[in-house]
């Protein structure tokens, strides 16, 4: 037996996932809890937000985002790809950066405009 808070919304319901008995769930007040539990230990997920390097804007760094949750054993490997990118202003609000991060089929965007020095 697992236990879990639930992200899903602000109550933070405390969920006990059984492994042995299909993944059932209990403690949550909404079936979207209960597909939280089960979710995140079969196959847990989260959207990644960071910031990339950006030149000839007003700030040096751009946050971004991805579009989607992405599978939690590749955020470290999705770091190092936002690591890489370097862009140019100027930037619009939710302008691909990346374009299918890492076979995943998510798209990492901006999350601000970048407007020219």
């Amino acid at each position: 037996m697992k236990e879990l808070v639930c992200i899903v919304c602000p109550k933070g319901c405390r969920l006990q996932v059984d492994e042995e008995h299909g993944y059932a769930v209990t403690g949550n007040s909404c079936p979207r809890g209960a597909e939280y539990g089960r979710n995140e230990l079969l196959h847990p997920t989260r959207v990644l937000t960071s910031t990339v390097c950006i030149q000839g804007g007003l700030h040096r760094r751009l946050p971004v985002k991805t579009t989607a949750p992405i599978p939690k054993e590749l955020i470290f490997e999705a770091m190092d790809a936002l690591n890489g990118v370097r862009l140019t202003a100027p930037v619009h609000l939710g302008q691909v950066v990346i374009h299918d991060l890492l076979g995943t089929g998510v798209d990492v965007v901006s999350t601000r405009e970048m407007k020219n020095e």
